[in-house]
């Protein structure tokens, strides 16, 4: 009953006291002091908030722009070589295609000038060779009509000569004095009458005009093979140029088609320079723009978040003083006196235990601001403002959990830690490798390049010179054609020559086998008869042969075998010219049939290196890119992990150091259990 009554009295002197400090005006001050912890402590997780994502806004936006800096910059350096490289290309292409159509019109003018003058041989050939059919055929008419010794006839035969030697003064100019003279003498003869007195004469014209027409036959045949010859070297030079010409027209259009390209490329290069650098200027003014707008929030949060720190921590501190048993003891004063009288009797002890919770919160609290102030943490201040006005269990659960959350930071930089080291052993690892296939491929590329290139200079040393030996051949054939003339020119002249020598050495032999018979039948005339007549007159001495014929045949005949000779040396000078011709065909056609075949192999073995050379730089191109990705991961984990690895230690200590001041705090709280 005692008991049940002292407790009845505690309950009213303790609700007494209660409603006692909540009237209180210190209790009103501390109450607007918890207010004020719990706006800061709003304030600073909106602030937290707020820096989160600025933080995550500003180390996106980093990352990117300096990423699509880095991609503009490189972007920009090989649209500048390619820049370059097509306009190289271009002035290469314009000079070429230039010096092809100057090829091509040389060779144009040079076919067009072949062509005039064969169609003016050809025209000239055609007129002399019916002139010489003309005359053939009148003179064959003449020759008839000579053999009649009609007076009326020779008129024609006349004419006919007449006509023959129009155009052809040669012919007459070639004749020998006493042939020119008869036919000069024929020529001037204007009556039959007179045609009928030159009967005596009209062998020697019959013998003349068969010259004339053998001469014309000989003229006429050797006019149309030179009239062949110069068809088949026409044809021949027709073709070469034309050929020529059809090539230079097919590397013209090939190359007016890649000069083409090469200005669309770089029309298109330079519009994608100018796009990529006014790109490049936007993202580095938005960048640079970007790092002072960030830092001026890094620095406006660390300075906010200190503030109120500073803040969080005055205002604990001002509850600390409030709530010390000083003050309580001071601010007690101003309580009824029987007030105090009555909790001074009855519950000395309860007064004892609520000053010693006081003493255990405030030292829990210096040891949490102190903790506060060296760490900057202002999650210990908020956690020590909590232990003056929280309840005690859930100021001890508060701690509790924080312990766990550093003691799991501490985990989790650990973890962190491993992690970046490994991906950074690992990065170095492939970024040698990496570097090791680029070197290998750059040595590949420069090498084929080298092989591509001298490749290129063989199969161009192998194309001049089988237009050369084209050349050499075509040159050769029209030298054939003129040394096969000439010598057709010289077996004629020498057969000619031969032909007239014969008939004079038959000439002759006719008079002097003629004259050496009359004189052996007149040596054996009777002596004339009679004795008394007298003595004949002295006889005619002996008729002897001139020695001087017998010369003159024999030279004759000398000359007949020399002109054999140079015949038969003429012969055979045009076998060995012909068969050298011939062999040197062979071997022309030999040597561009195994160019060629070179040309085909190099160029085969070209197109495999420019395959093998484009599928090396696709493989450096990727690499490449493997390194830049492999640069830009490493420059991202560096960004991630440099300051972790850099205050790896430091922010364990403090963070330990964090959490034994959050146990010592929890034990001065857990004592007062």
């Amino acid at each position: 009953m005692k008991v049940a009554t002292t407790f009845a009295c505690a309950a009213t002197v303790m609700a007494s006291v209660e409603e006692d400090q909540k009237n209180r005006p210190v209790t009103k001050v501390i109450n607007l002091l918890k207010d004020m912890v719990k706006q800061l402590e709003k304030e600073a997780e909106e602030d937290e908030e707020v820096y989160n994502k600025l933080s995550c806004w500003c180390t996106n936006n980093d990352k990117e722009k300096t990423k699509d800096i880095a991609d503009a910059e490189d972007r920009i350096n090989n649209l500048i070589s390619t820049i370059e490289e097509k306009t190289a290309t271009s002035s290469r292409l314009n000079t070429e295609i230039s010096n092809l159509e100057q090829e091509v019109s040389k060779n144009q003018a040079a076919l067009d000038k072949a062509t005039s003058i064969r169609k003016k041989e050809l025209a000239d050939f055609n007129e002399d060779e019916k002139d010489m059919l003309q005359s053939i055929s009148a003179l064959k008419s003449a020759l008839v009509v000579l053999g009649k010794h009609n007076g009326a006839a020779m008129v024609s035969v006349q004419s006919v000569l007449k006509q023959a030697l129009a155009g052809h003064n040669d012919i007459l100019a070639d004749m020998s004095s006493p042939k020119k003279d008869v036919v000069t003498s024929f020529l001037q003869l204007s009556q039959p009458a007179h045609f009928q007195s030159y009967a005596p004469q009209s062998g020697q014209i019959f013998g003349i005009l068969e010259e004339m027409k053998e001469q014309f036959e000989h003229n006429l045949e050797k006019a149309q093979t030179n009239e062949m010859s110069a068809k088949e070297s026409y044809a021949q030079l027709k073709s070469s140029k034309e050929e020529e010409i059809a090539a230079a027209n097919e590397a013209v259009a090939s190359k007016e088609e890649d000069l083409a390209d090469a200005n669309e490329a770089t029309v298109n290069a330079q519009s994608d320079l100018e796009d990529t650098q006014n790109a490049l200027a936007a993202d580095t003014a938005f960048l640079k723009d970007l790092e002072e707008r960030c830092a001026s929030f890094e620095k406006e949060f660390e300075e906010r978040a200190k503030t109120r720190t500073d803040e969080i921590a005055a205002v604990g501190e001002a509850m600390s003083i409030l709530n010390s048993p000083e003050a309580f003891d001071l601010f007690g004063k101003t309580t009824t006196q029987t007030s105090m009288e009555t909790q001074k009797k009855g519950f000395l002890q309860l007064g004892s235990v609520s000053a010693r919770s006081r003493d255990a919160r405030n030292k829990a609290q210096a040891s949490l601001m102190q903790v506060a102030k060296s760490s900057r943490d202002p999650r210990l201040a908020f956690l020590a403002t909590k232990v003056q006005t929280a309840d005690l269990s859930e100021a001890i659960e508060a701690i509790e959990k924080m312990i766990a959350e550093l003691d799991q930071q501490n985990k989790d930089e650990i973890k962190k830690r491993d992690w970046c080291r490994d991906e950074l052993n690992e990065n170095d690892k492939q970024t040698a490798l990496a570097d090791q296939e680029k070197g290998f491929l750059e040595t590949k590329i420069d090498e084929l390049t080298s092989q591509i290139k001298t490749l290129t200079a063989d199969i161009e040393d192998a194309q001049n010179t089988i237009k050369e030996v084209k050349i050499q051949v075509t040159r050769a054939g029209e030298d054939r054609n003129g040394e096969n003339n000439e010598f057709q020119q010289t077996v004629a002249d020498q057969r000619a020559t031969q032909t007239i020598l014969k008939k004079v050495v038959d000439r002759l032999n006719q008079f002097y086998e003629k004259k050496e018979a009359l004189l052996q039948a007149g040596g054996r005339q009777d002596p004339t008869p009679g004795a008394d007549a007298p003595p004949p007159p002295p006889g005619f001495k002996e008729y002897k042969k001139k020695e001087g014929g017998n010369k003159v045949m024999s030279m004759i005949e000398d000359i007949i075998a020399e002109s054999q000779r140079l015949e038969n040396e003429a012969v055979q000078a045009e076998n060995d010219a012909q068969a050298a011709y011939e062999d040197f065909v062979k071997s022309s056609n030999k040597q561009v049939a195994a160019l060629q075949q070179e040309i085909s192999d190099k160029t085969a073995t070209r197109a495999d290196a420019k395959q093998e050379k484009t599928q090396a730089e696709q493989d450096l191109k990727g690499t490449n890119g493997e390194l830049k990705k492999l640069t830009e991961y490493r420059a991202e984990l560096h960004g991630e992990c440099d300051f972790v690895m850099d205050n790896f230690e430091i922010r364990q200590s403090m963070r330990t150091e964090e959490i034994n001041g959050l146990k010592d705090a929890k034990a001065m709280l857990s004592g007062m259990r």
